[in-house]
């Protein structure tokens, strides 16, 4: 049994991760999945570091997305936390923002999905989600996300990093190829960098909506190998 601790990304909430959820019980693993403020990157990091501390064991973190950026500041200089999980997530080193880190990769159309208030806040157009976001998923499933899809202020996008805690922790990283939003190339690189152990998916952005049983697995991989990082 091992302890996790789900991250969600922007305009999302803890729901997308409801069968990867299911599947971690079903071996037998405590799961917690986080619902971030979305107010800024350091808020969001001081939530999650809150929840981290609920358990009492060493605890195996997963980010998706957005995601990302949280756990690498929630995990660094922080000894409860042993593994780090990426699903087609952003895996930051220092000095490094979303914003930066995303003019790295290549063009990608679902990101003319994005609006921005003319408070900086941010949504995806609920017309364009399924297309931007969740491509193999259910319409009747993403026209639910988009409605209950969760406003995103900029201070999470443009705020710098600190050191990558990938640096001086196991990784995996799980990439969708099929992602419209982040690019795929960018995801094999931030993989590639962290040294994570690789899974590769034919997935919309919303991998842990669209293939729960293979992110699982690749979760479970991680809490299976230990301490040592390595590459496939």
């Amino acid at each position: 049994m091992a302890n996790v601790v789900l991250v969600h990304g922007a305009w999302s909430d803890g729901s997308v991760w409801q069968a990867v959820i299911a599947a971690l019980h079903d071996d037998g693993h405590r799961v917690l999945a986080v619902q971030l403020p979305l107010t800024s990157l350091d808020e969001d990091i001081a939530w999650t570091r809150r929840q981290i501390a609920t358990f009492d064991e060493p605890v195996t973190l997963v980010g998706h997305s957005y995601g990302g950026m949280v756990i690498s500041g929630a995990a660094r200089d922080n000894s409860q936390v042993t593994a780090l999980v990426f699903v087609a997530a952003y895996a930051p080193d220092e000095s490094e923002s979303l914003r930066t880190l995303t003019g790295r990769g290549a063009a990608a159309e679902g990101r003319s999905a994005i609006r921005f208030g003319a408070d900086g806040w941010s949504t995806l157009d609920p017309d364009l989600f399924r297309d931007a976001l969740a491509a193999d998923v259910p319409a009747t499933t993403t026209r639910v996300l988009a409605a209950v899809q969760r406003p995103t202020h900029p201070a999470c996008f443009s705020s710098p990093s600190g050191r990558g805690a990938w640096r001086d922790l196991p990784c995996a990283y799980v990439v969708s190829v099929d992602d419209r939003i982040l690019d795929p190339g960018l995801q094999r690189w931030f993989a590639q960098r962290a040294n994570a152990t690789v899974t590769e998916l034919p997935s919309s952005h919303l991998s842990p909506v669209s293939h729960p049983a293979d992110v699982a697995a690749a979760i479970g991989g991680m809490l299976n190998a230990g301490t040592s990082p390595g590459s496939s």
